[in-house]
């Protein structure tokens, strides 16, 4: 089905899965997109079967407790930071629910993970005021680069550079080869109000920075210019909770939840609201929307999971 304006204000509930008992706080699509996988505050990770429409079983993570999900580039692992105990990123093998390693030196909670498109590196960035550059193969810390606020970070879909979004009003960007030696360009941004940066993205075709806020504020930038393109607004954030936005995998939308169970949606090329979509909950919190990156299906998370399709055309 074509990503289109038509096609995007026809999605509708399709199937609510009611897995958790407390906020799912991050969910990620592997790069098929026929599984999404899920980390809840609940201390539980679900395996969503997209193609099936079923959940699997549960992976429990009591003891350390799981965020910030992410498939590795194979799929059949996954990455999440820990929320008790220790600031640790572990890496879980999803054939047998078993821990491969883990990956100290974070002294904070970690912020922001992201996996590389090309290799087995993953960056992570903290609220101590660091960003990592890891191995999967290796518990050992391959780069250390220390910011002067609190990061968050991402690499953009070549797998070559990555931007660090600083203090909530710098991204620098890095080439991945050369991180060492610092940024090759730092673009800042000074906006009104008193907000604070919580996720980064590049867009699917690497060429605009999404830069989500604690506040009903969202930023779309040009990565090549550093120019503000559009701010992206009216989605309600009374709790002033990280609400991660994302693209459509063609670049052309964004989507956003809101602390009343709505979700936003704007075109990236003039900044319009496209639509709004609602779900049957006014108090739900829909902490993060994903769409699919092979078909036509959006998953949004707040206490439950929520697919989103087109209706179907019985004729």
């Amino acid at each position: 089905m074509l990503i289109n304006d038509t096609n995007v204000k026809s999605f509708r509930m399709t199937k609510v899965f009611r897995e958790n008992t407390e906020r799912i706080n991050a969910c990620d699509f592997n790069k098929n997109g026929d599984l999404l996988i899920s980390s809840s505050d609940d201390d539980n990770i679900v395996v969503y079967d997209c193609e099936a429409g079923l959940p699997k079983k549960p992976i429990p993570s009591k003891k350390y407790g799981c965020d910030m999900i992410r498939f590795t580039r194979s799929g059949e692992q996954a990455l999440h930071c820990s929320m008790k105990v220790d600031d640790s990123i572990r890496y879980l093998s999803l054939s047998d629910s078993k821990y491969i390693r883990y990956y100290t030196g974070h002294t904070k909670k970690v912020r922001s993970l992201s996996v590389s498109p090309i290799d087995k590196s993953f960056l992570s960035a903290s609220a101590d005021r660091t960003v990592r550059v890891w191995d999967l193969r290796s518990a050992l810390c391959q780069g250390l680069i220390t910011t002067p606020g609190n990061p968050v970070v991402d690499y953009d879909p070549d797998g070559l550079v990555f931007g660090i979004g600083i203090d909530s009003q710098i991204i620098g960007l890095y080439d991945i080869r050369n991180h060492e030696k610092g940024p090759f360009e730092m673009l800042k941004y000074e906006c009104e109000g008193d907000f604070e940066w919580t996720h980064l993205k590049f867009s699917p075709n690497g060429k605009m920075i999404l830069v989500s806020t604690n506040t009903s504020l969202i930023l779309l930038v040009d990565a090549f210019s550093g120019v503000l393109l559009h701010t992206f607004t009216g989605h309600q954030n009374t709790k002033n909770i990280p609400l991660e936005s994302s693209f459509s995998p063609d670049s052309r939308y964004v989507f956003c939840g809101s602390t009343d169970g709505r979700i936003h949606i704007w075109r990236t090329a003039d900044g319009e609201k496209l639509t709004t979509l609602t779900t049957d909950n006014s108090s739900d919190s829909i902490q993060t929307v994903q769409f699919n990156p092979k078909s036509f299906m959006l998953a949004t998370a707040s206490n439950n999971m929520i697919f989103w399709l087109p209706p179907v055309d019985d004729d």
